[in-house]
Parts: structure tokens; C-alpha cells; sequence
């Protein structure tokens, strides 16, 4: 899908969706900190793929969703992936982002569509409603890859981007030939995730942090 891929971040309010992509790109959330309600945001994110490819990613962070609110439609005709955000101390929550896996599917018109489901506040676990077996066995039935995550824990959020990003800029293969063997791997390389530009809106001009 080359450079640019645009992804929309969605999910129930207060789930933890702008904390996951301010501690993700700047590494400077602290856990407990209040944050103004979000109405829209955008992020670019420098990624390095899976396959030692830097792509950009635009992160749409969308106002979280209340009972009876739907995604606004424009977010599906200009989305190539969705990052679906539940909390899992939150069964509501749970059964928001069901709901909007079934909206994505209905309104993609068949569009290739990347879709990942990030359960947040994992480290809440005395306060848990949603199981993580429970969790995993809907993703399989949806075809789609889901991990829980924390914002205490920043490199819990890097795989599900790596991922993301590397399948949304896999190249597409056009030749009717078998694929060529794949090269020797060597050590692997070092992933990371670093701000390319500042984010549009409220956002400070704060240095971002590269996961070492």
C-alpha cells in the first residue's frame, strides 16, 4: 500500500486510546495522568517493519464512542487499517469494539482491510471483566490478531504496530512464478518506533523516544 498507510484508532471513551499512542511514539505518559477529550488527532509514526523497511503510518486518534454513537462514516472510506482499543477491566468496552469490527466488515466494500484488536490496561488485573481466552477466541472466530496491552509497560505496544505496519506494506507479489527462497537470516534486526513529524492539534513539540 506504500508510504502514508492511514490508520484509525477507535474504540469506547476511556479506554485508554490517545494514552496508548502518546506513550507509543513519546514514551511520556504517566500512568493516572488526566487527558482532555479527545475530538481528533493525528500522529505520524516512522516504523521499522519486520522487514528492515522504514514506512510511515498516520494514526487517526478518534473521540472515543458512547453508548448508541457510531465511527463516522468518512473514517472507513479513507482507513487502511483499524487498531481496535477495549480496556479489559471494561466488558462495555469489549462488546463496542465487536461492534465495530461488524461496522468495518459491512463498509469496506470489499477493500482489503488490516484490523487488530489491542485489549488495554492489562496490569488492572484484580479489576478484570473481559478474560483473555474469552478475548482470544472471538479474534480467531473475526480473523483477526489481538494482544493485551499496557501503557506501564511501553514495549507491549510495539509488536501490534510492527505487525500492523508490515502487513499493511507487505509488497504484493504479481508474478504467477513460486516465490523466490528467502535470504539467510542473520542476526535479527533491532525494532523500533520514532516520531517523524509533529502531531497535528494539541500536542506539544516534545522529543520522541526511540525503543532501544
Amino acid at each position: 500500500m506504500g508510504k502514508g498507510c492511514k490508520v484509525v484508532v477507535c474504540g469506547f471513551a476511556s479506554v485508554g486510546k490517545t494514552a496508548i499512542l502518546e506513550q507509543l511514539l513519546y514514551g511520556n505518559h504517566s500512568v493516572g495522568a488526566e487527558l482532555n477529550e479527545t475530538q481528533e488527532d493525528i500522529y505520524v509514526a516512522s516504523v521499522e517493519t519486520d522487514r528492515g523497511v522504514r514506512e510511515q503510518l498516520r494514526l487517526y486518534d478518534t473521540r472515543g464512542l458512547r453508548d448508541g454513537q457510531d465511527l463516522p462514516k468518512h473514517y472507513f472510506s479513507v482507513a487502511d487499517g483499524f487498531v481496535l482499543v477495549y480496556s479489559v477491566d471494561s466488558l462495555e468496552s469489549f462488546k463496542k469494539v465487536d461492534l465495530l469490527k461488524k461496522e468495518i466488515d459491512k463498509s469496506r466494500d470489499k477493500k482489503e482491510v488490516m484490523v487488530i484488536v489491542l485489549g488495554n490496561k492489562a496490569d488492572l488485573r484484580e479489576r478484570r471483566q473481559v478474560e483473555q481466552e474469552v478475548a482470544q477466541q472471538w479474534a480467531r472466530g473475526e480473523k483477526v490478531k489481538l494482544w493485551e496491552v499496557s501503557v506501564t509497560e511501553r514495549s507491549s505496544l510495539i509488536e501490534p504496530f510492527t505487525t500492523l505496519t508490515s502487513r499493511l506494506t507487505q509488497p504484493q507479489s504479481k508474478s504467477a512464478f513460486p516465490p523466490a527462497r528467502p535470504q539467510e537470516q542473520g542476526n535479527p534486526r533491532q525494532r523500533h518506533l520514532t516520531r517523524s513529524s509533529s502531531p497535528q492539534n494539541q500536542h506539544s513539540h516534545r522529543p520522541a523516544l526511540s525503543h532501544h
